[in-house]
């Protein structure tokens, strides 16, 4: 199997940078994750996002956590961007099932200012408001797979994509 190529300025052959994804701890239990999901598990703010493929026009299901501040709601594409930020961005809405109720949303990505105000101030407050546990639990795992989301607004905005979520229903903001 050829690995995926690209040509620089010179012609010659480089390796193209493999896309984006979850490490492999987070991508092993996704079908469980997803079973859980669907069948009304309580796992806080994790739901399911399916959306349409931007190239095959098929429908993907992944679970994805939800941030609710002040009424409004955020996703995270916390690993980067990855197969479904670039599928959400390019339709620009998606189902989301959280806690046994499905909602059909639109999907706005945050300019890299409203992204790095995300970061810095709406994100922290929300981690804040968790138990101790809570926030423990989000100090390791954001420190596994990229601490700047804690720690440096700009980095974060820079390579992590948020969207925030509205009602289908809901007039344009």
């Amino acid at each position: 199997m050829q690995a995926n190529r690209t040509m620089n300025s010179d012609r010659t052959q480089i390796p193209a940078r493999a896309p984006a994804r979850a490490p492999g701890f987070v991508r092993m239990p996704d079908g469980l994750v997803q079973w859980l999901l669907r069948h009304g598990a309580p796992l806080g703010p994790n739901g399911l996002l399916t959306i349409r493929g931007r190239t095959t026009g098929q429908l993907r299901t992944a679970p994805i956590a939800i941030t609710e501040v002040d009424g409004r709601r955020y996703v995270i594409g916390a690993y980067g961007d990855v197969n479904w930020t670039r599928n959400l961005r390019a339709a620009g809405e998606a189902d989301v099932q959280l806690h046994g109720r499905l909602e059909h949303v639109r999907a706005t990505e945050l300019d890299p200012a409203a992204a790095e105000e995300f970061f810095g101030v709406t994100l922290r407050a929300y981690v804040a408001r968790f138990p101790w546990l809570g926030r423990a639990f989000a100090r390791v795992l954001f420190g596994i797979v990229g601490p700047e989301v804690l720690d440096d607004p700009k980095k974060a905005a820079a390579s992590r994509p948020v969207f925030e979520l509205t009602s289908a229903e809901d007039p344009v903001r």
